[in-house]
């Protein structure tokens, strides 16, 4: 038999194991409450960030995903988050094969839930052209947003270009497609 001292003593060492394991799960339980509202304000997969620098591009029309009123509009660090593609390619405006990387189209449009069968893409100088979400579907069509690993200027065609992979298929080089490669881009209206 244990002395009333010990025993008095083992107790009390029980009873504060036991006040400290209750408190350690209160803790955890307020934690774990306070915490359930923050993580609805927290972004998710489906948020689209606003641009925090210069915009350009402005997406607009049947899109399921904006991020300053009904337009979705990126500046170039939002662009350049989004997966990239690259290839070489020659083009009918340039004089040489130049490595070019940015955002597949179709990307863009998935990623902004966009629902249509054509685009409508308007250039800096005014042009316009349709074009049919199809183009993207079948060919690895990009937004350009660097050429050889630099930006693009706005007189070499940047800062976005909409960019078939002209080596790529023969099919390519009509000049209906010529049509639908738009430089300077600016605003995609998705119809």
């Amino acid at each position: 038999m244990l002395s009333p001292f010990i025993s008095g003593h083992l107790n009390q060492r029980v009873f504060w194991r036991e006040v400290l394991t209750v408190k350690a799960l209160l803790m955890g339980w307020v934690v774990l409450i306070f915490s359930i509202p923050l993580a609805g304000l927290a972004e998710t997969a489906d948020d689209l960030e606003e641009p925090s620098g210069p915009v350009i591009l402005t997406v607009s029309g049947n899109v399921g995903l904006t991020n300053v009123g009904s337009e979705a509009q990126f500046d170039r660090a939002i662009l350049e988050a989004l997966p990239q593609h690259e290839f070489d390619t020659t083009t009918p405006w340039t004089e040489a094969s130049n490595h070019y990387r940015g955002p597949l189209m179709r990307d863009l449009l998935a990623r902004l839930n966009a629902e249509s069968d054509t685009v409508h893409v308007v250039a800096l100088n005014g042009y316009e052209a349709e074009i049919p979400v199809s183009d993207f579907e079948e060919y690895d069509v990009i937004l350009a947003l660097e050429k050889d690993e630099k930006a693009i200027p706005i007189r070499e065609y940047g800062p976005l270009w909409v960019l078939y992979p002209f080596d790529q298929d023969e099919a390519l080089l009509s000049e209906k497609i010529r049509f639908r490669a738009v430089w300077q881009v600016m605003h995609i209206d998705v119809r």
